[in-house]
């Protein structure tokens, strides 16, 4: 078998040159992939990754993905196919991502997100009454609107 030294795609001996890549670069053999220290296609990653939590927000995607990295924890993003359409003509109700790690990481990086999301869940609730009492402040203070 002959490898591409820049894709990793495998092809048989009677090929010359990559057809996936720009420029069509030449193949190589097996032991040329060694030496330049590249993985052959059987050697590529082989982790099965799991489910360490799901949510319908956008932006706690972006923070739950970027916690977890923080922490060397892979992380993969799938988005389900959940929406009011599919609720209404598949009876689908996955969420709308999926947020997937090693399997090996699962349960620690579930308890990160968990507690990432009791994080947020707090600091909302403390701007919430924050916000009321900044409201209720104002009212006070503010002298009643001229009569007419």
């Amino acid at each position: 078998m002959r490898y591409c030294a820049s894709c990793g795609s495998e092809y048989r001996d009677d090929i010359e040159q990559c057809s996936d890549c720009p420029g069509s670069p030449r193949l190589v053999e097996a032991s040329e992939m060694s030496r330049r220290g590249l993985p052959l296609p059987h050697e590529l990653d082989q982790r099965v990754f799991a489910r360490a939590g799901t949510t319908d927000n956008p932006l706690m995607v972006e923070v739950f993905t970027g916690m977890l990295e923080e922490r060397d924890i892979p992380v993969l993003v799938r988005a389900g196919r959940s929406g009011v359409v599919d609720k209404l003509t598949t009876g689908n109700l996955l969420p709308w991502w999926e947020i997937l790690v090693p399997e090996e990481m699962r349960e620690r990086a579930a308890l990160l997100i968990e507690r990432e999301r009791a994080q947020e869940a707090a600091t909302t609730d403390e701007a919430v009454r924050a916000a009321e009492e900044e409201e209720r402040e104002t009212e006070r203070s503010s002298p009643p609107p001229p009569a007419f």
